[in-house]
């Protein structure tokens, strides 16, 4: 498994030169975002189609 810092150093290999600052922090976020879903789905902490559409369909009628 990667360390957070061997993550970070290959996403900067992958970004252009130019990439600026706040393009930086954005896919740092984007990658964490997608990693904790990752984690969480391994974990089995998802939700099934018919339970998020229960939800919604709770949140739409108030």
């Amino acid at each position: 498994m990667r360390t957070a810092k061997e993550a970070v150093r290959e996403l900067l290999e992958q970004l252009p030169e130019s990439a600026s600052l706040e393009d930086i922090l954005y896919h740092i976020y984007v990658r964490q975002k997608i990693q904790k879903g990752l984690d969480a789905a391994a974990e089995g902490r998802i939700m099934s189609q018919a339970e998020i559409e229960q939800r919604m369909a709770r949140w739409l009628v108030k």
